[in-house]
């Protein structure tokens, strides 16, 4: 059975990293929800706007598959950009569209994990001081709407770039915030915290630009797996990456790629033609 992940919060979530910046992930065994049916997963997953770009939760399901090698990833992504933790109260439109999500995805799938990311637009008047009540009112009432009261909650921190320059110069108070999640994390069952230390942005100042992205969502898996707290960044993320990079495609990726260069326009017909008839016959 496929084994899914929730993706909530906003925009970091849903991933603005640029897509030319980083090789990109193609695995069968990673699935994503769209259209109320499974398919192999193609950046950007989260597709919120049409700037949603590299998220953290590509890397997050390549190194999952590499170190469970028999099983299929889900993901189920529900990450709205700009939101704000009152927008994600239990009573408003994301929250249900989230449930509602995630009981389809259940229905073929098995709800195995919460990745959340949020914080930028709570990020300044004294919000952080409501913040940690309000994620604990939105968190018991997701676990207890998915009738999942064990299912492990990974949370990350906010970039250490914000307050600084462009879109993120307003967020001046995310050290509080991570304060709140870091505070939330130690404090509830089955909730781990993941820093963003040393993680760079966009030139916007408030997006975690691709790279980083993808040492993010490595460092999301590591918290998943070894059901800890990550407090610093991998010594060997950038190893891991590389691991990703050489893995060798199967024929099912090589075709899927294929198909999606001639419908991009990036090959002829012919060319792909000839290209799938080689692949299918190795």
């Amino acid at each position: 059975m496929i084994k899914s992940f929730l993706m909530l919060g906003q925009s970091n979530m849903a991933g603005r990293g640029y897509i030319d910046e980083v090789t990109p992930i193609y695995n069968e065994r990673i699935q994503m929800l769209r259209n109320g049916r499974w398919q192999m997963m193609t950046e950007p997953i989260n597709y919120d706007r049409p700037v949603s770009g590299i998220s953290l939760v590509g890397s997050f399901a390549d190194e999952w598959c590499r170190q469970n090698q028999e099983d299929i990833i889900g993901l189920i992504p529900c990450a709205e950009g700009g939101s704000s933790l009152d927008e994600w109260a239990v009573d408003k439109v994301l929250f249900r569209h989230a449930i509602t999500e995630a009981k389809f995805a259940m229905q073929n799938s098995e709800l195995t994990g919460i990745l959340w990311h949020q914080g930028e637009s709570d990020g300044f008047n004294g919000n952080y001081k409501v913040y940690y009540k309000k994620l604990l009112l939105i968190i018991e009432a997701l676990r207890r709407e998915l009738n999942a009261p064990d299912i492990p909650l990974i949370i990350g921190g906010l970039g250490d770039f914000l307050g600084k320059e462009g879109f993120g110069k307003s967020c001046t108070e995310y050290n509080f915030i991570n304060e709140e999640l870091l505070k939330f994390a130690f404090e509830q069952d089955n909730c781990y915290f993941v820093t963003a230390s040393g993680l760079t942005s966009n030139p916007d100042g408030i997006h975690i630009d691709a790279i980083s992205q993808r040492k993010f969502g490595l460092r999301y898996c590591e918290a998943f797996s070894k059901s800890q707290h990550v407090l610093k960044p991998l010594i060997n993320e950038d190893e891991l990456i590389n691991l990703s990079h050489t893995r060798t495609h199967t024929k099912a990726e090589k075709l899927y790629i294929k198909s999606m260069d001639f419908a991009l326009g990036k090959i002829s017909y012919n060319e792909f033609e000839s290209q799938f008839i080689e692949i299918s016959n190795a």
